[in-house]
């Protein structure tokens, strides 16, 4: 297991997220990341995240990747402009909305396959270990972060909801061909004085 950001780390990538969504809404330019600049160690390192916004406890946009494919500073400032502008469910950020956005980042630990005996032993092994999830099925994808378990707390729901996500029927996570890899994460969000 990697071992954790330091606290610097962590208020480095939320500075860079909000600045990178600031430069993307109020200048309508992308922020260019000075390598120089990005603190040594993690976050040089290939990684990948998610960066969630929210307004008043509502989600307001959630996008990031789920292989590690370039640095981790330039994946979180990525994610975070396409939560901001490009989430499919919701309209670009506008500028009045940006002081009122909550940042929240998580950074993914290497997908592992998952092959449950059965629909129930995944049922099992999901309420214990409440980990995230991806589901697969042909061409179809999608994920649900670790946090989503707060909200759809009963696996049954919660691959249901997944399923759904993933554009196929409700009860396609019971299917022998669907396929499942698992991940935690690193997640860390704003304090309220660092948004003044």
């Amino acid at each position: 297991m990697t071992a954790a950001l330091t606290e610097d780390e962590r208020t480095y990538l939320l500075k860079l997220a909000r600045e990178a969504i600031r430069c993307a809404v109020e200048e309508r330019r992308a922020l260019e990341l000075d390598q120089e600049t990005v603190p040594p160690g993690r976050l040089r390192e290939l990684g990948a995240s998610f960066v969630t916004l929210t307004i008043d406890g509502g989600l307001r946009g959630c996008t990031g990747s789920i292989e590690p494919r370039e640095p981790l500073a330039e994946n979180v400032l990525r994610s975070a402009v396409t939560s901001a502008l490009y989430d499919y469910r919701f309209e670009p950020l506008s500028e009045p909305e940006l002081a009122h956005i909550a940042i929240e980042i998580s950074v993914l630990t290497p997908p592992e396959p998952y092959a449950p005996a059965s629909p129930e032993a995944l049922l099992a092994h999901l309420a214990e270990r409440r980990p995230g999830v991806i589901l697969e099925q042909g061409f179809h994808r999608a994920t649900f972060l670790p946090q989503v378990w707060e909200k759809l707390p009963d696996p049954e729901e919660f691959l249901e909801h997944l399923s759904a996500k993933a554009g196929l029927r409700l009860n396609a996570w019971r299917e022998k061909d669907t396929e499942y890899q698992l991940y935690d994460v690193e997640m860390f969000e704003e304090h309220r004085q660092m948004k003044t």
